[in-house]
């Protein structure tokens, strides 16, 4: 678990009224851009290259943190028209060297214990498995449900479903030959076209985690992350 892509390309249209300036991911919390947050988890993780698929004011992105964050390696994947996020995911992958790579969401932090995840990952010989995260009500996100073996077997849309159970957490372990082996389009969305169809068909297996999870696509979760993350432990 050596590399990551991190989607950073969003508009991040929920948000535009109060972060207008720079990409929803560079957003500023408590002085620095939330990406710093994400990235320092995966630098204590053993995470030595990241991939950044930008496109929507990707130039801010590549200015603040150039080639490098403290011991990472950054890459930049632009996108010069938007590609959905299993594009994004596609096009990121090109730059990747290993076969097992994190994939995460730049505007949501998700505190999981990678080393159990990744053991997890390699235990099932699972060529997805995705961070599942336990809330009180599942509406705003959708739910994903599992079997006693972990296998993921449901999905479930939001506001379609209420109360408390399994979301998606945005991270994800993917097996690169295999997911550049699907004959997929160069325009996508992973959580429609990959993950909510392709399950019926193919293995993916989820692990939940009651770690500390927001997402800042929303203005009431953006402020929350000011206070929330001012003494955020890495």
């Amino acid at each position: 678990m050596k590399e990551a892509i991190i989607l950073a390309g969003g508009f991040g249209t929920r948000l535009k009224h109060i972060v207008s300036d720079v990409p929803k991911p560079m957003a500023s919390v408590n002085g620095e851009p939330f990406l710093s947050y994400i990235f320092r988890k995966l630098q204590i993780a053993g995470v030595e290259h990241i991939i950044l698929s930008t496109g929507y004011l990707h130039e801010k992105i590549e200015k603040y943190y150039g080639k490098s964050f403290e011991n990472i390696c950054l890459s930049y994947s632009q996108e010069t028209t938007p590609l959905g996020t299993g594009g994004a995911i596609l096009f990121g992958l090109q730059k990747a060297v290993t076969n097992q790579l994190l994939v995460l969401n730049g505007d949501t932090l998700f505190d999981i214990n990678f080393e159990d995840f990744s053991s997890f990952h390699t235990s099932k010989q699972s060529v997805l498995s995705v961070a599942l995260r336990y809330v009180e009500n599942v509406s705003r996100y959708g739910a994903v449900k599992t079997d006693t073996d972990s296998r993921i077997i449901a999905f479930a849309e939001k506001n379609k479903v209420q109360g408390e159970g399994l979301i998606n957490g945005g991270i994800y372990l993917v097996n690169r030959n295999w997911l550049m082996g699907l004959k997929l389009p160069e325009q996508f969305s992973f959580e429609k076209e990959i993950l909510e169809t392709l399950y019926k068909t193919e293995t993916f297996y989820g692990l939940g985690f009651g770690a500390y999870f927001i997402d800042i696509g929303i203005p009431q979760d953006y402020f929350r992350a000011q206070e929330e993350l001012k003494n955020f432990n890495v």
